[in-house]
C-alpha cells in the first residue's frame, strides 16, 4: 500500500507541477475552499496530520500569496486559514488537472470499479 501510496503522489505531483503545486499543497487548498475558514485543528483532523506538520505546509502557500493565516476574531488564540483570490484562481486551474489525473488512474483499474476502491480506502483512513 505504502507503495503505491508513494506511486499515486508522484502521479499527481508530476501533473500538478505545470501549476507549481504538490500533491499535499493541492490537498491543502482543497480543505480550505469551504464557505467559512475553517481552524487549524479541523484542517489537520481532515489531512490526517499533526498541527506542526500543517503550519509548515502552509508557509509556502502563504509566501506565494495563496492562503491567508489569521487569528479568529472570537478566539484570538486560535488561527483560521483562508484561500486569498489568487489561490482561488489557482484552484480553479488545478481542479481540471486533478480530475482528468484520476481518470487516467481509474482507467488503469483492473476491475473497472474505481468506487470499490474509493470505499476501501476511506476504510483505511
Amino acid at each position: 500500500m505504502q507503495r503505491a501510496a508513494r506511486a499515486l503522489a508522484r502521479r499527481f505531483d508530476e501533473a500538478l507541477r505545470p501549476l507549481g503545486l504538490t500533491n499535499g499543497q493541492f490537498s491543502l487548498m482543497m480543505s480550505l475552499n469551504r464557505p467559512e475558514p475553517p481552524g487549524m485543528a479541523a484542517i489537520a483532523s481532515l489531512l490526517a496530520m499533526d498541527r506542526t506538520t500543517l503550519t509548515a505546509a502552509l508557509k509556502p502557500l502563504q509566501r506565494r500569496g495563496l492562503v491567508k493565516v489569521a487569528a479568529d476574531a472570537k478566539d484570538r488564540r486560535s488561527r483560521l486559514t483562508t484561500l486569498t483570490a489568487k489561490g482561488r484562481s489557482l484552484l480553479v486551474r488545478a481542479v481540471p488537472v486533478w480530475q482528468e489525473t484520476h481518470l487516467e488512474i481509474e482507467a488503469l483499474l483492473h476491475d473497472g470499479d474505481p468506487e470499490r476502491l474509493r470505499k476501501n480506502l476511506r476504510a483505511l483512513s
